[in-house]
C-alpha cells in the first residue's frame, strides 16, 4: 500500500482541524472519555507515533498539550514527518515492532490512514462540521477495516474498538466507517 490513502486522510483531517475553535476544546466527542482537546492531542500526537513506528523507534513519550498551541501547524509538522518515514525505501515491506505487536509496514500505514481519518470524523462530529468526509477514501478504508477487524478486537468498553453500530439508511461512507468502528452515527 502506498502512502496515498494516508495523504488523503491527513488532508481530510487537517481540513476538520482548521474548523475547530478554542471555544470548542471542552466539548464532548464520540470517543467516550475524550473532550475535543484530548482528541486533538491524539490526532496530532498520532502523527509522531506513526512516524516513530515506521522508523522502528519507540514512540517518543510526552504529554504535549497540542490543543493549547497552534495545533494545525503542529499537525502539519507531524504529518510531514510521518509521511517522510513511510516513504523511506523498504518500510512498506519491513516487519515493524510496535508497542502492540509486529506488523508489516504496509499494514501499519493502513492503520495510520484509518486512525487519522476516523478521528477526523470524530472531531467533525464533535464540532458540528460535515461528517461526509472524502467519500472515496472512506469507502476504501471501510473495505479494509471490514477485512482487518475481527470480533476479537471489539469490546463493550471500546478498548480497541467498540461493538459495531448501525448506520442509518443512506449514510455516507465516512458515517458507515465510523459506525463499523463503534461510533454512534
Amino acid at each position: 500500500m502506498a502512502t496515498e490513502p494516508l495523504e488523503q486522510a491527513i488532508a481530510s483531517t487537517r481540513a476538520v482541524l482548521t474548523g475547530v475553535s478554542k471555544e470548542q476544546l471542552g466539548a464532548s466527542t464520540p470517543c467516550a472519555t475524550w473532550k475535543v482537546s484530548d482528541l486533538i492531542n491524539h490526532i496530532v500526537g498520532g502523527q509522531y507515533f506513526f512516524e516513530a513506528g515506521a522508523k522502528g523507534e519507540p514512540p517518543s513519550g510526552g504529554e504535549t498539550d497540542f490543543s493549547a498551541t497552534d495545533f494545525v501547524s503542529a499537525f502539519d509538522e507531524g504529518a510531514q514527518r510521518c509521511l517522510a518515514a513511510f516513504r523511506t525505501d523498504g518500510v512498506m515491506e519491513k516487519m515493524l515492532t510496535l508497542p502492540f505487536g509486529q506488523m508489516p509496514g504496509a499494514a501499519f500505514v493502513g492503520l495510520a490512514a484509518t486512525d487519522t481519518f476516523t478521528h477526523g470524523w470524530d472531531l467533525a462530529k464533535a464540532t458540528g462540521q460535515n461528517t461526509n468526509l472524502a467519500p472515496e477514501l472512506a469507502g476504501e478504508l471501510l473495505t479494509g477495516a471490514r477485512k482487518a477487524i475481527s470480533p476479537a478486537f471489539r469490546s463493550p468498553e471500546g478498548t480497541v474498538f467498540g461493538p459495531e453500530q448501525p448506520a442509518p439508511a443512506g449514510a455516507s461512507n465516512a458515517d458507515q466507517l465510523a459506525a463499523f468502528l463503534g461510533r454512534k452515527v
